[in-house]
């Protein structure tokens, strides 16, 4: 979708590999793993089992279809054509209409904190292709009056099992705040498909798991560091699930000694000035997660705490700029601080 320099992918490379934290020790189950460059990212599939190679190959195709449906580039995609559909429907797929649905439900709940429809700004700002740019005030406005989300139809036609979506004239959407979330989702189901009990696919931030270890032990995701990315917070041991992260380290650029990163107030259109460095969901469903990672993100600490209050559904890590880690209380028993550079606090 998005063009990386080589620097970049090798940067996405290592937090990939960090974020599979010792998968040694798993037991004698073959393991099979394999790496693909789709969405951006650098991604590392892992399969244990007899049908490892099998379930690799099938999440390799599943990941695979979803980016080039996905990618707002190609004149074949769902994107381009939603994006060039001038108010008309477009039919959609069931795996495009259910991320359209959930973000939809994330956006309503949070006040508009995740908006798809912000995409021309992401353009703006150069953040889909790497040729950064400050905009102007008026630049931003030109492209914010054209966000749509809240005016979204997407309809669904039980008979056939067909979707269709229609948004505004001029509005343009992506898919970056979701579709790696929802492809975790569809790989895992592939491997489980074709046999597999145990896997974990990492899609940069966003890890997800099948079953448990080959030898019935949690699985242990690392939490990065924000301040030094070649380390980390803290180990989640989980089951199975997904840990998706956003943060402000992930993709930024500076300019005039000035960051600007790519986590984005849908409001002002500048990247969101907040006491948050980055947050990370714990919740089975992949695709949810992806989203809550950007919209806790957008909302600050308080706003995302009562937000889990409210709604639940999902536990979170917060990492704040006064290297203080907050975790919700159904990590009590999954959460372990390993750097002593940052202080731990549960809340209810």
């Amino acid at each position: 979708m998005k063009k990386l320099g080589t620097f970049k992918k090798m940067v996405l490379l290592c937090l990939c590999l960090c974020m599979l934290l010792p998968l040694a020790g798993c037991g004698e189950a073959k393991m099979a793993q394999r790496q693909v460059f789709a969405m951006d990212t650098i991604m590392t599939l892992t399969a244990y089992g007899r049908n490892a190679e099998r379930g690799l190959t099938a999440a390799q195709g599943v990941i695979q279809s979803m980016n080039d449906m996905l990618d707002p580039d190609i004149e074949t995609s769902t994107t381009y054509a939603i994006n060039h559909a001038n108010g008309s429907n477009v039919s959609v797929s069931g795996q495009v209409a259910n991320m359209l649905s959930t973000a939809q439900t994330v956006f309503k709940q949070s006040g508009g904190a995740l908006d798809l429809t912000i995409y021309p700004v992401i353009q703006k700002w150069g953040f889909d292709s790497g040729r950064y740019y400050v905009p102007t005030d008026e630049e931003l406005w030109e492209d914010l009056v054209r966000r749509g989300f809240d005016k979204m139809v997407l309809t669904s036609f039980p008979s056939s099992g067909s979707y269709a979506v229609s948004f505004p004239a001029g509005t343009a959407i992506s898919f970056g705040a979701v579709a790696k979330g929802c492809a975790a989702d569809n790989a895992i189901s592939a491997m489980r498909n074709v046999g597999v009990k145990s896997g974990i696919v990492s899609l940069g931030g966003n890890v997800q798991t099948l079953g448990l270890k080959p030898d019935g032990s949690f699985w242990n995701v690392a939490v990065q560091d924000p301040n030094n990315t070649a380390s980390y917070v803290g180990v989640l041991s989980v089951g199975q699930t997904a840990v998706v992260t956003s943060g402000t380290y992930q993709r930024f650029f500076i300019q005039n000694g000035k960051t600007y990163h790519h986590l984005i107030n849908p409001e002002s259109g500048r990247p969101i000035n907040n006491t948050l460095k980055s947050v990370t969901i714990v919740t089975e469903d992949g695709t949810l997660a992806d989203c809550l990672s950007t919209a806790m993100f957008v909302l600050g600490q308080s706003k995302a705490l009562n937000y889990w209050r409210q709604y639940g559904g999902f536990d979170m890590v917060l990492v704040n700029t006064d290297n203080e880690v907050i975790c919700t209380k159904g990590l009590i028993e999954k959460f372990t601080l390993t750097n002593n550079s940052y202080t731990l606090r549960y809340v209810e």
